[in-house]
């Protein structure tokens, strides 16, 4: 189904197309008057306008000129009964997707619709792929540590291979950054990077994102919708949380994984792909498969080349640099002056734990740069209150000894919880837990009588 506007000057010619492409299931809007679907066209969301050629104010290719100005890549066919070679080609010189002689049938402008239906979403398919690719643009992995060194000569040889590859570390060290790099430097990088944050879609969200679906696989499945592996075929696709895939669909990634192969959802024609799967997480996966949580043999499949990134407290002299790139980055973008950061406001940051990581920096340095009072500097003292972190509540001997697990780690939730008000996407991050686990263990916790608000 599509949204079609209709504008012809002729009530009858206009009602019986739109009644046409209404039997076809599309969701049209006829009027008469061109400026009228101008407005139209401004003001809300079109697949395709369909146009007489001949109206009284303003023709089909002036209408046409128009349209393009305010959506260049909304579809236009044409229809007249003075059809002729020069109006034809002029037409199709101003941007029309075609042009189309009175009277027609039925079939005839079924078909026509139809192309110029695939070609507009073939459109907004390819402007999304270029958006990507300019996201993608190649970011620098700043550190010069041995730890850093370490990673990115891993990342040089793994570049040149087409292995799996399965990014650990805690939320906020960089495993996107690390999973781009390797894109970047493989001899992929002129094709698609696509990422999926497999703990942000519900099961059945992520099975369609993934692989696609046909058209009227389930409610609301309007139009057949390819899926990341599809799109990012001949290139590199990301596989964000991995350990938040949900049981059922483990054994279809593992086939893709293995064979290269899937179905979309509703279809049962094979598709193939060339695509290389990098995974990341924050969670130790060997436990969750000897819970049962996840599958042993994708783990394997998945865990080829590992890589390990540091927390950023094992890293810490890496941080003055980290600094630096971060207000250039930012002097950059918001075209202001470089502020410099005081050696003390350095050892302060040096000292700190980050439990959010290199991220966590990153939201430290910006928020300096909009409230710092001084010109031209951070200071130590600007920055020192976000780094006091409130201490867990101890048990009544003051420690956690002879606590039950279960309890220690319910108290370090809440407490972590309490201390970002409440943002279950922050306390995940700092906590090095998927959002998915966390909202399934504060759901738990309410059921049973133990929380009140979750």
């Amino acid at each position: 189904m599509a949204r079609i506007l209709i504008c012809d000057d002729q009530e009858m010619m206009r009602d019986s197309l739109a009644a046409t492409l209404a039997r076809e299931e599309h969701d049209v809007v006829a009027c008469g008057d061109p400026g009228v679907a101008l407005q139209r066209v401004s003001s809300s969301r079109f697949d395709l306008l369909i146009t007489d050629y001949r109206m009284p104010r303003m023709n089909g290719n002036e209408l046409l000129a128009q349209v393009r100005k305010v959506r260049p890549d909304l579809p236009v066919v044409l229809m007249t009964a003075f059809g002729t070679v020069e109006n034809a080609v002029a037409a199709m010189k101003g941007g029309a997707y075609d042009f189309i002689p009175k009277p027609f049938d039925g079939a005839q402008i079924k078909l026509v619709v139809d192309r110029a239906i695939e070609h507009g979403r073939l459109v907004n398919e390819n402007q999304v792929l270029r958006s990507i690719v300019d996201q993608n643009a190649p970011r620098p992995l700043v550190g010069s540590g041995q730890s850093m060194e370490m990673i990115k000569a891993q990342i040089t040889k793994v570049a040149a291979s087409s292995a799996t590859v399965l990014i650990r570390g805690e939320s906020g060290t960089g495993k996107e950054l690390v999973a781009r790099a390797i894109h970047q430097f493989s001899p992929r990088a002129q094709k698609p990077f696509l990422a999926v944050n497999c703990a942000a879609l519900s099961e059945n969200l992520l099975e369609s994102e993934l692989f696609g679906h046909e058209r009227g696989a389930f409610t609301g499945a309007d139009r057949l919708r390819r899926g990341r592996f599809e799109l990012a075929d001949g290139g590199t696709l990301l596989l964000d949380e991995i350990s938040e895939i949900a049981p059922s669909l483990q054994a279809k990634l593992l086939r893709v994984l293995q064979e290269n192969q899937f179905e979309r959802v509703g279809s049962s024609s094979t598709q193939s792909v060339d695509v290389r799967v990098v995974a990341t997480t924050n969670r130790d996966l060997e436990q969750c498969v000897e819970e049962g949580k996840f599958r042993g043999d994708l783990f394997y499949r998945l865990n080829v080349v590992p890589i390990e990134l540091p927390p950023l407290r094992q890293r810490s002299g890496d941080i003055p640099e980290l600094c630096r790139h971060f207000l250039h980055q930012i002097a950059r973008r918001t075209n202001t002056a470089y502020r410099h950061i005081e050696p003390e406001a350095i050892r302060l940051l040096q000292r700190y734990n980050w439990p959010g990581n290199v991220r966590e920096l990153q939201n430290i340095i910006e928020r300096a740069i909009v409230l710092e009072t001084q010109p031209g500097v951070i200071r130590a003292q600007t920055i020192e209150p976000w780094l006091r972190v409130r201490p867990l509540p101890s048990s009544s001997d003051g420690d956690f000894s002879g606590r039950p697990l279960a309890d220690m780690e319910k108290q370090v939730i809440l407490t972590t919880l309490d201390q970002f008000h409440g943002h279950r996407i922050k306390t995940a991050r700092a906590l090095g837990i998927g959002v998915r686990t966390l909202g399934m263990k504060l759901k738990k916790w309410k059921e049973e009588g133990e929380l009140i608000e979750a």
